[in-house]
């Protein structure tokens, strides 16, 4: 299996398959140096591009130095990911024609207030790359938030009506 990385449409860089792929094969190998999360956080602190991928509970992550660094987040992706004897694998979804971009829903789940917009272009597309869940985390905290801050309210005088 040949991958090529090159412009992609959906983030500055992208990996191509050169030949077909058939579904269940695996694409790559997530590698790169293990890293504390902690030790993760202090190196890219200032950072706006960052190449992790966390194991397991996301206490220790992967900084990426390797051809599946570059996979793409899509929200109709090709791929999907596993953990194996703490490795990461990029198994094909689907059969991948070649020339086509390979991509994986990245489900992130860490990001501070970053909103990681996705860029994807999927009719699918959820306009996020965090996962369902901490989509839905990060709604009910600002729903939460809003309902716990007592507003101040400041009357007009001139027209008797509310401002928030």
């Amino acid at each position: 299996m040949g991958l090529i990385i090159r412009s992609s449409a959906i983030h500055a860089a992208g990996c191509y398959t050169t030949t077909a792929i058939r579904k269940g094969d695996r694409v790559a190998e997530y590698t790169g140096r293990r890293l504390s999360k902690a030790e993760a956080d202090a190196r890219y602190e200032d950072s706006p591009i960052t190449y992790l991928f966390g194991l397991g509970d996301g206490s220790i992550v992967i900084d990426g130095h390797c051809t599946a660094m570059f996979i793409n987040h899509s929200c109709n992706a090709n791929c999907e990911t596993s953990e194996v004897d703490d490795r990461i694998w990029i198994t094909a979804i689907k059969n991948i024609s070649p020339g086509d971009e390979i991509t994986y829903d990245y489900c992130l789940y860490d990001g501070g207030d970053d909103k990681a917009i996705c860029n994807c272009g999927a009719k699918t597309c959820c306009g996020s790359m965090y996962s369902k869940e901490e989509i839905k985390r990060r709604k009910d905290a600002a729903r939460k938030a809003l309902i716990k801050k007592p507003g101040k309210r400041k009357t007009d005088k001139k027209k008797k009506t509310l401002r928030a």
